[in-house]
């Protein structure tokens, strides 16, 4: 049962980890709608299509931005009980650091069973829908890439339109070419046209109004022996042409790349890759998949000494050297996984042995602040590089920045 110091410090790290996770999510998930909406704008159904690949993306961001939401939320909120000696009241009352850590860890543990869920099942399905319908988008060209005045390629037809109308998907005076290669050509004109979906089809039919067309069996020649081509010209009120092209494949089954398998797959065919992955591919991609997650319990233990200090201590210092530590340790995993992949080096060296190490290196910072009463030596080195930034820092700001009081 959670107690009212639980509750209490649970507040204080959901606060800054919530806000951590919604400022993430929404600068990741931004930056990669710009990218969708470049892909998907003037297709049918263009902003539905880019926001269902957003949401197929969202367990690959979540994945990434819960541990950092994590640590930031467990260095803010212990940094606010300790500055306002909060800790300090605490423990007069006999309830040590480590008590105070205890529903934090237990949070951990929640989260990392989350990301387990979501790395080892979740990432691997959303993963598969994604590139399968972005695979739909850029195999069917069609007419709603088109802009007024401007001429466009859709498969081999290259075509401009006057005016165009796409709340009912109609269009004023058309020019049309479609380059049929040994097959010669044909050109259309028409007044007017409007685009029609096919139900059961990827590609619509462009039907044309009140137009002329001119057509070649072959291309010319500027040889002497060969005839000139026959060009049938023709009117009509109306005809119908499919427009753009579509691929004749479709989407390969899920399975042939390790991240699309899922963590009781991944593990089965360790010795069995599918065809387009390798079996250092799967080791480097299940390791890595359990050392993320297994993070999840160090991180309390690495970010709560970091957090608390002196009430004069340099605080900011401090999170600046945990933060480059996490991400390091993040980089480390990453290319552990990819000399695994590519040169077959084991999981245990390349990733299980920086975690062990930076495992232990929490473990012993954690143990330090909570259990002795040693000083914080590397907290002190914090500070007394600080300091000595500062003392070279308000000289410069002086000198340089008239008036302005450092």
């Amino acid at each position: 049962m959670l107690t009212t110091i639980d509750r209490y410090v649970l507040r204080q790290v959901a606060k800054p980890l919530a806000t951590a996770m919604t400022i993430g999510l929404l600068m990741l998930l931004a930056d990669r709608l710009v990218r969708l909406l470049d892909t998907t704008l003037g297709k049918k159904n263009s902003f539905s299509v880019a926001f269902e690949l957003l949401a197929y993306l969202v367990p690959h961001y979540l994945g990434t931005a819960l541990p950092a939401a994590l640590f930031l939320g467990l260095l803010f909120g212990f940094n606010k009980l300790s500055k306002d000696s909060e800790i300090d009241a605490m423990a007069a009352t006999g309830t040590g650091l480590h008590r105070l850590s205890r529903p934090v860890i237990m949070l951990s543990m929640v989260l990392g069973a989350l990301t387990l869920f979501i790395v080892g099942w979740l990432q691997p399905q959303t993963r598969y829908a994604y590139r399968a319908v972005l695979f739909d988008v850029k195999n069917v060209e069609v007419f709603y890439l088109a802009e007024e005045g401007v001429f466009m390629q859709a498969g081999n037809r290259t075509f401009i339109l006057d005016k165009l109308n796409r709340s009912n998907n109609t269009f004023d005076h058309v020019f049309l070419f479609d380059n049929k290669g040994p097959g010669g050509s044909e050109t259309l004109t028409a007044s007017s046209g409007v685009l029609i979906p096919v139900e059961g089809q990827r590609r619509p039919v462009l039907r044309l109004y009140n137009g002329h067309r001119l057509k070649l069996d072959r291309w010319p020649t500027l040889g002497n022996n060969r005839e000139i081509p026959q060009a049938v010209i023709t009117e009509f009120a109306q005809t119908d042409t499919p427009l753009g092209r579509i691929s004749d494949k479709i989407f390969r089954p899920r399975g042939q790349d390790e991240r699309e398998l899922e963590l009781p797959e991944l593990y089965a065919q360790q010795d069995t890759p599918p065809k387009g992955s390798s079996r250092n591919s799967m080791r480097a991609e299940l390791h890595k998949r359990i050392v993320y997650v297994a993070s999840f319990l160090m991180l309390p233990l690495l970010a709560v000494p970091f957090a608390i200090g002196r009430q004069r201590s340099q605080r900011g210092y401090r999170f600046g050297t945990a933060l480059v530590i996490v991400v390091a340790f993040h980089e480390i995993i990453e290319q552990g996984a990819v000399a695994t992949k590519v040169s077959g080096l084991s999981p245990w060296l390349s990733m299980w042995l920086p975690f062990g190490l930076i495992t232990l290196f929490a473990a012993w910072r954690y143990y330090v602040a909570c259990f002795t009463l040693m000083p914080d030596r590397l907290g002190g080195f914090i500070d007394s590089f600080g300091s000595a930034i500062g003392r070279l820092w308000h000289p410069l700001v002086r000198r340089f920045v008239p008036g302005v009081r450092p």
